[in-house]
Order: C-alpha cells, then structure tokens, then sequence
C-alpha cells in the first residue's frame, strides 16, 4: 500500500462524511493559522507524511517548515506551521499528530539504542513487528533514528527460522532443499539468513551451509553462548542476535562481535514523541491576512 492510499483510508476512518463538530460549530471560509510543537525531547520523524496529509485535505493550505526529519527537538520547538481554512486545518489535526508522534517515537527509540552501540561495528536492526500497512513507514522512521532494515517482507530474503526447521525435519533437510534452490537460481540475490537455537544446530549450519547461507541468527543465546558462538563462526558468515534483547543490555551482547542484533521493540514498544498542534485564535492573525 502507498502513501497516498494509506492517507486516503486513514481520513475516511477518521473524517467519514464528515467532520459535524466543526461543520456546525464553525463558519465556512475562515482563514487561521495552527502550530505543531513539540512537548518532549526526540528525533523528528514522518514530516514529508504530514505535508502530504494538510495537502491532500486542502491543496490551498500553506505548510512552513521550521525542522525536518532527523532533527534533535526538544519541548517547545515548532515543527511547522500551516495556514488556510480552520475546517481543513482541524479535519488534518489528528491524523498529522498520528502519524508524526509514532514515526518520532520510532525514530527517537532507534536512536538511543543505537547510542548505545557508539565505538563498536554491531548494527541495530529492525523485524516484521509492525503495524499492519505501516511497515515501510515505521522502518523509515527506524533509518531516521540510524538503524537498519532488515527484510521488508517475505518475498525481499529468505529467512530460514525454526518453525521452518521443525517442519522440514532438522537443519540437514533443509540445507538439502536449500542447494536445489541455489542450483535452480545461481543468478538470485536474494540473501539467505537461518535461524539456530542450540550448537547442534549450529555445528550443522556450518557443515553443511557453505555457500549456501550468508547469515546466522543466533536466537536466544546467554550473552556468553553468543561469544562462543562468534568465535565458532569466525567471520565464515554474517551474524545476528535476536531474543532477549533489551536496552539495559544491548551493549553486552554488541561486545560479543556479533554483526548485527535485531530489536522488534523498536517498532512494537516504543513511546511516541508528544506534540500537539495548536490553533492560533483568529484576532491574533488579524494583520497577517
């Protein structure tokens, strides 16, 4: 799904047939003027959507920019200010905080956790635990906050995990079916990633996936399993981390070598950046219009 249909769906929940407060509490055609501003301190993330939602309600609306995304923000900062119809400004309102809050939220999220990483190779990556329809714009908002994207879905690498493995009886049966894929598609470059819980099946992945695989996922090792593990592998393939990673102890299992951890809380369980957007009252912009 796109933008603009993401857009268009999230208004018609939001707006139905129409918005009847401001309908019959306010009059037509009168100009006001609205800021958005920020009550916590963050990364900025989501302002190219919130242009995109002022203009798709009113293209006559005027959008000035004061930040962009990526910015450090802090409460009391102005994002943007936007002018024209106060029936355009209001009906956009929430849907622009909507969207700006979680995507900073994201972004401001992904960033401590990659600080905490500063002066190692270790590289945050995110999941598939998005919200439905939002995923390319949550993991945009991972990229803002210096994290990276691991697969958009499941067509884009091939992620071999356990529920894989189990069914397919054992690591053996499916490096096997992973050779007649590499035989049949020598071109393909599409990555492939397997997911091991234990040295046996690690022991295994190494035996048998040379040339086969190009990273192991090492779920839910103790940080100390984890080093061993890295050691094992000695750079043969890409590693990554996954399970039971938090921020009190992302940095231990970084210290590891492991090349990347993978956080789905970055995008599941995070708090959203607060900002409001707050109307001008009409007397004050007697002289701007």
């Amino acid at each position: 799904m796109n933008l603009d249909d993401i857009i268009e769906n999230a208004l018609k929940e939001d707006i139905g047939d129409g918005d009847i407060t401001s309908i019959n509490i306010l009059r037509k055609n009168i100009p006001g003027k609205a800021r958005l501003k920020v009550k916590d301190r963050g990364i900025l993330a989501g302002i190219p959507v919130a242009e995109k939602i002022f203009h798709k309600v009113d293209q006559s609306l005027v959008v000035t920019l004061f930040k962009k995304d990526g910015d450090r923000v802090k409460p009391g900062d102005i994002v943007l200010e936007v002018k024209g119809d106060i029936h355009s400004i209001l009906a956009a309102e929430r849907l622009v905080l909507n969207f700006m809050q979680r995507l900073s939220g994201i972004a401001t999220f992904t960033s401590q956790v990659v600080t905490k990483l500063k002066g190692l190779n270790t590289r945050v990556l995110d999941t598939r635990k998005t919200t439905p329809n939002l995923r390319e714009l949550e993991k945009y908002a991972v990229r803002i906050g210096g994290g990276l994207n691991h697969r958009m879905g499941l067509f884009d690498m091939m992620l071999i995990k356990d529920n894989h493995v189990d069914f397919a009886g054992g690591i053996i049966p499916v490096m096997i079916s992973l050779k007649k894929y590499k035989t049949a598609h020598k071109k393909s470059p599409v990555k492939v990633e397997i997911e091991v819980r234990n040295f046996n099946e690690l022991k295994e992945v190494i035996e048998y996936g040379k040339e086969l695989v190009d990273r192991i996922m090492l779920d839910n090792f103790t940080i100390e399993d984890l080093a061993a593990a890295v050691t094992i592998i000695n750079g043969h393939f890409e590693t990554e981390a996954s399970g039971g990673i938090r921020l009190s102890n992302i940095r231990k299992y970084a210290e590891t070598g492991v090349d990347f951890v993978s956080v789905g809380a970055l995008t599941h369980n995070f708090k959203s950046l607060d900002m409001n957007l707050k109307v001008v009252p009409n007397h004050i912009l007697s002289d701007d219009w």
